[in-house]
């Protein structure tokens, strides 16, 4: 039997331009896929688009290619995808496994779990407003590649989750499953700030009858505060620095000690033939600033 191929993917949000936290993620991983033989693919994550800022998105493709990180095919928008998410919500519905819901954020508990009002038929008064997944008790098991292994229960953690919100936008652990699969990932390697979506999203992909992919959570970057680096700092090195630079700090930054003085192009060779991950901190955050 052949193996399967191996496909990751990086699939940013277009609410801002590339910064240091999602360059380590691109890294991650890009040099998971690769060094394994495989393909690396790049979505665009534009279904919010109250969030999203203009001409984030073609930013973003931009600093990734000037700093070498090219996707094996198109980039996918997932603003194209409308259909697909639609599909998935009517099949879920159908199957008795997604529901009409009329509740609003109040009726959600102090921890926010939703508290099951509409789970058995929508209360008198009220009108259907979103779709959401019924989650069964029980717990999701699975071993991260990094964090190790990860037991949730998505039951009493978050509830009956939305995968269609009121105003009609889908939301992202239902988009993010659809597309995985779409693409043929086989790989998800992203920042550990979602570790704790991964138990709803692989309850999504069974519901659906989907294989799971590999998981692998990257360390956030974060600030002295304590806070994701989510908005770029003056002195983030994707803007202020060469791009073989940046390159250099997001691989030390996992753990990897690449050599002083390369080009891009031979920067990333030796990142590809040399990625280990077992030398990545095996924790959810860490302070920049490894030069």
């Amino acid at each position: 039997m052949n193996p399967v191929p191996v496909v990751g993917r990086f699939a940013p949000s277009p609410t801002g331009d590339l910064h240091f936290g999602s360059l380590v993620a691109a890294v991650g991983s890009y040099l998971e896929a690769r060094s394994a033989g495989g393909s690396w693919l790049l979505r665009i994550e534009d279904i919010d688009p109250p969030r999203e800022v203009a001409g984030s998105a073609r930013r973003i493709i931009d600093d990734l290619g000037r700093l070498g990180l090219v996707p094996d095919g198109p980039v996918l928008f997932q603003s194209n995808r409308l259909e697909a998410y639609q599909g998935a919500v009517d099949q879920l519905l159908e199957k008795g496994l997604a529901y009409p819901c009329g509740c609003s954020r109040k009726d959600l508990s102090e921890s926010g779990r939703y508290t099951g009002t509409c789970r058995n038929g929508i209360p008198g008064g009220r009108t259907p407003r979103a779709s959401r997944f019924r989650v069964e008790p029980g717990v999701c098991v699975f071993k991260d590649k990094l964090q190790g292994p990860v037991s949730d229960s998505p039951a009493d953690i978050s509830g009956d989750f939305i995968i269609r919100r009121a105003d009609g936008l889908f939301a992202y652990q239902l988009a993010v499953v659809i597309d995985d699969e779409f693409q043929g990932v086989t790989q998800v390697v992203r920042g550990a700030d979602l570790l704790d979506s991964t138990s709803r999203q692989i309850c999504l992909q069974k519901a659906l009858g989907f294989d799971p992919p590999d998981y692998m959570h990257l360390p956030l970057v974060i600030s002295a505060d304590g806070k994701k680096l989510s908005k770029r700092l003056r002195t983030d090195p994707v803007k202020t620095r060469e791009p073989a630079i940046a390159v250099t700090q997001a691989l030390r930054f996992l753990g990897q000690d690449p050599p002083v003085g390369l080009s891009l192009n031979d920067l990333w060779k030796w990142a590809i033939e040399h990625w280990n991950y077992e030398l990545i901190p095996h924790t959810r955050a860490i302070l920049p600033g490894r030069e």
